[in-house]
């Protein structure tokens, strides 16, 4: 595994501490900091698929125009 040094803020160190030490859902801050990692490249991957389906024209319909429908279908 890749050693890495980091400099963080302090309000993000404190986040980091407080979500291992008083949270307790990771061991330690790099299991955190992996995992947000982990999370944000997932993320880029959706958003990346999502912008290649806009492209391809599968729906012709604006952004503005699926939201009317949307907000039309939960009245």
């Amino acid at each position: 595994m890749a050693r890495q040094s980091i400099s963080l803020t302090e309000q993000n160190d404190l986040w980091l501490r407080n979500h291992v030490e008083n949270i307790g859902d990771y061991a330690n801050k790099s299991e955190l900091v992996n995992d947000l990692i982990r999370r944000a490249r997932r993320a880029e991957a959706i958003n990346s698929k999502l912008a290649n389906a806009e492209k391809s024209d599968f729906n012709a319909q604006s952004a503005d125009q699926m939201l009317v429908e949307f907000k039309a279908s939960i009245k």
